[in-house]
């Protein structure tokens, strides 16, 4: 059976997605999938960097403005959300390109990871998390580590969630969440893809953040938070975690001034990009584009990547005939 075509286009926060996925969907006739955790929200536009309707071109865009910032959000939710699109997308006659750089969202998705045995324990869940609020973040990774030190290393201890999600997994399983990770990555995609992490030199990167960061500010960060505290959201919602929030939540509580948020912001997401990259240097199957050698020039890029998507058979369909045009 032919594999259907599948463009992926990550990298770390600042790096140029946006850009580049919108003029590489008008080129191959395609849709595209937002893989951002933060995008999904309704409400939050300036601290996730919401692409907006100018900078889509008339491209349609999915996954973006789906939920409220109350609604849970994870990987099983993003999985299911995407592959519905990307059905839509397929019909449709065009292609899907995954846009974003939440790397666990995309590895889910080009492997088909099956999550199903990690049904939750809701009673253990509970626990965990009454013994993180009394003992703090720091225990619950402690015990993941005396579990699955492969997992702890990964796995910020800030990330309460997905600490929880691992001790889960093995408490029900007893087996490690890492290895189960490592056997669904190793197999085989479903899908004829191309996966394309841009990159630049480290410098480079942290001045676009910084850069984007006061941006965020002068577009109005701290009125945009301000609404969504009005609106009833609280630090504890998985949304207000999302870099740029809860650090603006903190200014407007008092615990910390707005220049130290600001500061803190713009170092957690050059903390934040570093563990992206990290993340896409562990997957296999990726193509590195180092944008230094086209000279940054977004037209050079292009040129190269449709010339590797015709080797490699991801072409457009004919939206008459429904068939792949490979």
């Amino acid at each position: 059976m032919m594999k259907k075509p599948l463009i992926i286009i990550t990298g770390p926060t600042a790096s140029g997605k946006t850009a580049l996925s919108v003029e590489l969907a008008k080129k191959v006739g395609g849709e595209i999938i937002s893989a951002d955790s933060m995008q999904v929200y309704r409400h939050m536009d300036i601290g996730s960097a919401k692409v907006t309707k100018e900078e889509m071109n008339g491209v349609r865009h999915h996954l973006i403005d789906v939920l409220d910032p109350w609604d849970e959000f994870n990987v099983v939710v993003f999985q299911n959300l995407a592959k519905r699109a990307m059905e839509e997308i397929y019909a449709a006659g065009h292609i899907p390109i995954i846009a974003g750089g939440t790397g666990f969202y995309i590895q889910a998705l080009v492997n088909d990871i099956d999550f199903t045995e990690n049904d939750s324990d809701t009673g253990y869940r509970e626990e965990l998390e009454c013994l993180a609020a009394e003992k703090g973040a720091s225990c619950l990774h402690d015990m993941l580590k005396e579990v699955d030190p492969e997992s702890a290393e990964a796995i910020h201890e800030n990330n309460v969630k997905r600490v929880i999600r691992a001790l889960e997994f093995y408490k029900k399983t007893g087996t490690k969440i890492s290895e189960h990770n490592e056997a669904e990555r190793q197999k085989e995609s479903p899908y004829n893809f191309a996966y394309y992490v841009l990159n630049m030199d480290r410098e480079r990167l942290y001045q676009r953040i910084d850069l984007r960061v006061d941006l965020m500010m002068k577009n109005g960060l701290l009125a945009e938070v301000e609404k969504l505290k009005e609106m009833g959201c609280t630090r504890d919602m998985v949304s207000m975690q999302g870099l740029g929030y809860k650090e603006i939540l903190d200014a407007l509580d008092g615990t910390i001034s707005l220049d130290e948020a600001v500061y803190i912001i713009k170092r957690d997401t050059r903390h934040f990009a570093k563990r992206q990259l990290t993340w896409f240097k562990r997957e296999k199957e990726v193509t590195w584009v180092d944008q230094g050698n086209f000279d940054f020039d977004r037209e050079k890029i292009l040129v190269w990547m449709l010339e590797d998507l015709r080797e490699r058979n991801i072409m457009a369909v004919r939206k008459k005939e429904k068939s792949w045009n490979l």
